[in-house]
């Protein structure tokens, strides 16, 4: 297990073996996003990308090591719909929240399972 500072606060960060032996191997790094949706609902998911998104907020980003960033992001749709949840996300805009250090998470999980990465982050 290791931990990364984002915001003042720290994040434990676990990583499986699987998903260490694939980061040991890659030559690029990874991007792990955590975003909150805050809608009619709020839904947590992880977005892992090969890339840095455009407009990345650095307050919201950490470097565990480097091949691996993290960074967390809420955000929100203009308009409600239960059915827009599910599938493909809506069009998404930063969320502007009071106190963003309190809704950082206090965990991630890494992994790759079935050669795909997933994970999953809490408080």
């Amino acid at each position: 297990m290791q931990t990364v500072e984002m915001m003042g606060k720290q994040i434990q960060v676990e990583i499986s073996k699987h998903a260490e032996r694939q980061l040991n191997n890659r030559k690029a790094p990874l991007f792990i996003e955590m975003e909150l949706y805050f809608s009619c609902l709020l839904r947590k998911e992880i977005r892992i990308r090969e890339a840095l998104r455009e407009k990345l907020d650095e307050e919201f980003t950490a470097q565990l090591s480097d091949i691996l960033h993290i960074s967390f992001r809420p955000v929100m749709t203009k308009s409600c719909s239960v059915s827009s949840c599910e599938g493909e996300s809506p069009p998404l805009s930063d969320f502007p929240i009071q106190k963003p250090q309190s809704y950082v998470p206090k965990w991630l999980k890494l992994d790759f399972k079935k050669g795909e990465w997933c994970g999953d982050f809490g408080y």
